[in-house]
């Protein structure tokens, strides 16, 4: 990714929502992107966080589990070196209402102008969650004036969309179908 001082490779709207992650079934930003995103180290971006720890209530930032940790690795491609990448603790996680926090305190212009072009991405990601659920809502209008004639149909179409962001597994092996 590139670095967020560089003026002439602005950070995309694509690349803030690439970092978005769920977890815990909340939209998370996790402290090491959001400090790359500042132009901060992420030791100094946990510090001013613990420094106003008052500000950050459990349901604005969580520390993960190793589990949640793994799971975040394997499903999403993120490269680890050893241990925690250098790292003495687990990384934390950060709600919207988190990261909308982070700005204050975090007080330079650049912080300013990456939060809102990070709250711009969770506006954007809960837009296109709608989107999906106005469309669900719409298939099962059609699917009960249609009844059976095509429920297949609808079905295939609405697995098309879920949110499902586990691929489906293949077996491998003599005479074994794929799954």
């Amino acid at each position: 990714m590139r670095p967020p001082s560089d003026k002439h490779h602005p950070i995309s709207l694509q690349e803030v929502e690439n970092q978005i992650y769920l977890i815990r079934g909340q939209k998370v930003m996790i402290d090491t992107d959001l400090a790359r995103l500042y132009g901060v180290t992420t030791f100094n971006l946990n510090k001013a966080v613990k420094r106003n720890r008052l500000r950050f209530p459990t349901d604005f930032m969580f520390q993960l589990t190793n589990q949640e940790l793994s799971d975040l690795i394997f499903q999403n491609g993120i490269a680890r070196s050893s241990g925690h990448g250098g790292r003495r603790s687990l990384p934390f996680a950060f709600t919207q209402e988190g990261v909308a926090m982070i700005s204050s305190v975090l007080r330079s212009d650049e912080a300013i102008q990456m939060n809102i072009l990070i709250m711009r991405a969770f506006v954007r990601l809960k837009e296109v969650n709608m989107s999906h659920a106005e469309l669900n809502r719409r298939l099962d209008s059609l699917e009960e004036r249609y009844d059976q004639q095509f429920s297949s149909i609808f079905e295939a179409i609405r697995e098309l969309i879920s949110d499902r962001s586990v691929p489906r597994k293949r077996v491998i092996g003599l005479g074994k179908k794929n799954v």
